[in-house]
C-alpha cells in the first residue's frame, strides 16, 4: 500500500456515492428502522490533487446525516444540486433527501417518488444526471424503465417493453442515450428520442440459470464519444466481458477470474472502471477482497486473468454482525485520483486505499 485509510461505520454500508465537495455519501441497509445516511468530509491527504506527506487528520469526519425508515439499497447524488435519491424495499419507490446548509447538519427527507405498479417489484436501481435538468433514471425491471424529474416529479420518458426481466444495473451514457443489464446478462440500448426502440447487445455465454450479472460503464475523457467506452459485465461465477457498443455483436474481450464459491451469490457484486487510469477496472462482492484488473492485454480467448492488486483489509478485519467473515459490499474510485479506491464491508468498515505502482501496470 501507498496509503490505507479506515473507519467504523455504526451498521453495515453497501454504497458509497461521492458528492459536491469531494464528499463521500454512505447509507446503512439493515432490515430495522433507522438506517443512517451520512455525509463524510475525507481524509485531508485524498482532498488535494497532490501527494502530501504526513498530515494530522488522517480520518473521516461526519459531516451531516439522517435516518431511513427502509433499508438502503442504492444512493445515488443529484449533480449540481444538494439533493440525494435512494431506494430499496419493499417496493420500487424512490426517496429522496435534502442535504442541509452549512448551518445545519441534518439529512432530510422530500417527498417520494412513487412508481405505477411498484408494488410487489423489487427495489429500484438508480442513475443520476443534470444535463439539462435534475433527471433520475430508475426501474426493477425491464419493462418498467423510466426517468423522472426530481424537482418537479414529471415523467420525462418511459421505456418500450423489452420483458420483464429483472435489471441488476442501468446507466446514462449522456442525456440522450441509457444502458440497461438484466440480471441474466441481457444489455439493452434505449434512445429517449425512440422510447419504442431498445437495441440488444451480444449475449452473454450460456451459464447456469442461477448466474447473476451485473455491468460497469466507464465515462470516458472529455471529447470522446460515451459509445466508444467498453462496457463491463462480471457474472457470480467469475466470466468477464468487454463490449464495444459500437459493434454489438461480437465481444471486445472474455476473461475468467477466480472466484472463491462461483454462483454462490450476486447480492453485492460490483464491478467498476478506473476514471483516471487507462483499462483497469476493480471488481468485488465474493468475498472480503477487492481485486483489480488490467485490461489492456485481454482478448476473446477467456483466460483466466491475474489481478494486478489484490485489496484485503476488509478480509482481515473481523467477523461481521453474523460471525462470518466481512464481506465487501461495494466499492468505487476516486475521481481524480488514478490508483485510490473506497471500499466497505458487511462489518461497517470504510477503507480508502491505493497501492504502490507495479512496473509497467496500472
Amino acid at each position: 500500500y501507498r496509503h490505507l485509510h479506515t473507519f467504523e461505520l455504526q451498521a453495515p454500508t453497501r454504497l458509497i456515492e461521492w458528492a459536491r465537495g469531494s464528499r463521500v455519501c454512505v447509507a446503512g441497509y439493515g432490515q430495522s428502522d433507522g438506517n443512517e445516511i451520512l455525509q463524510l468530509i475525507p481524509p485531508p491527504t485524498l482532498l488535494t490533487k497532490e501527494t502530501q506527506g504526513l498530515c494530522p487528520e488522517r480520518d473521516f469526519k461526519v459531516e451531516c446525516g439522517g435516518f431511513s425508515e427502509r433499508p438502503v439499497y442504492s444512493l445515488k447524488y443529484v449533480p449540481d444540486t444538494s439533493l440525494l435519491v435512494t431506494s430499496g424495499p419493499p417496493d420500487s419507490s424512490l426517496q429522496v433527501w435534502q442535504v442541509s446548509a452549512e448551518d445545519s447538519d441534518v439529512i432530510k427527507s422530500v417527498s417520494p417518488i412513487a412508481t405505477e405498479n411498484g408494488t410487489g417489484q423489487s427495489w429500484a436501481k438508480i442513475a443520476t444526471i443534470s444535463a439539462r435538468a435534475p433527471w433520475v433514471l430508475h426501474g426493477s425491471r425491464l419493462d418498467g424503465v423510466q426517468i423522472t424529474e426530481v424537482e418537479s416529479r414529471k415523467n420525462i420518458y418511459t421505456a418500450a417493453s423489452g420483458g420483464s426481466e429483472e435489471l441488476s444495473s442501468l446507466a446514462f451514457l449522456d442525456c440522450n442515450t441509457l444502458l440497461l443489464c438484466c440480471a441474466t446478462g441481457r444489455l439493452c440500448l434505449a434512445d429517449i428520442r425512440q422510447p419504442q426502440s431498445l437495441v440488444e447487445a451480444v449475449s452473454v455465454p450460456s451459464a447456469p440459470c442461477s448466474e447473476q450479472w451485473c455491468m460497469g460503464t466507464r465515462h470516458g475523457a472529455q471529447g470522446l464519444e460515451p459509445s466508444s467506452q467498453p462496457v463491463a459485465r462480471l457474472s457470480s461465477r467469475g466470466l468477464l466481458t468487454l463490449t464495444d457498443l459500437r459493434k454489438t455483436s461480437e465481444f471486445l474481450a472474455l476473461a475468467t477470474v477466480r472466484v472463491p464459491s462461483p454462483g454462490s451469490g450476486a447480492e453485492f457484486l460490483c464491478i467498476s472502471w478506473a476514471p483516471a487510469l487507462e483499462g483497469c477496472l476493480a471488481i468485488s462482492g465474493f468475498d472480503g477482497t477487492v481485486h483489480v484488473y488490467d485490461t489492456q492485454s485481454w482478448d476473446s480467448s477467456g483466460r483466466e486473468a491475474e489481478p494486478v492488486f489484490v485489496h484485503k483489509g476488509h478480509a482481515f478485519g473481523g467477523a461481521g454482525g453474523s460471525g462470518d467473515p466481512p464481506l465487501v459490499t461495494v466499492h468505487t474510485w476516486h475521481l481524480q485520483k488514478p490508483r485510490t479506491l473506497l471500499s466497505a464491508a458487511s462489518d461497517g468498515s470504510l477503507h480508502v486505499w491505493d497501492w504502490v505502482q507495479p512496473c509497467g501496470k496500472c
